[in-house]
């Protein structure tokens, strides 16, 4: 196995190299456990870009 892993959006399953079609996928992750929380990665990454300072759009309005 090539050790990258892959979290399916559409089947939400992790999954190794040969899967579903990559713009289907999240990935790659170094391990199984790590793509497993793909969806929770995101959520977090969300949340920190969303609380940026340099990036926060509602600053333009002033």
């Amino acid at each position: 196995m090539s050790g990258q892993w892959y979290f399916c959006l559409v089947h939400h399953t992790v999954e190794p190299e040969e899967g579903c079609k990559a713009s289907d996928r999240l990935g790659p992750y170094g391990s199984e456990a790590e793509a497993s929380r793909a969806l929770e990665k995101v959520e977090e990454r969300n949340e920190e870009w969303d609380n940026d300072p340099n990036w926060n759009d509602d600053a333009l309005e002033d």
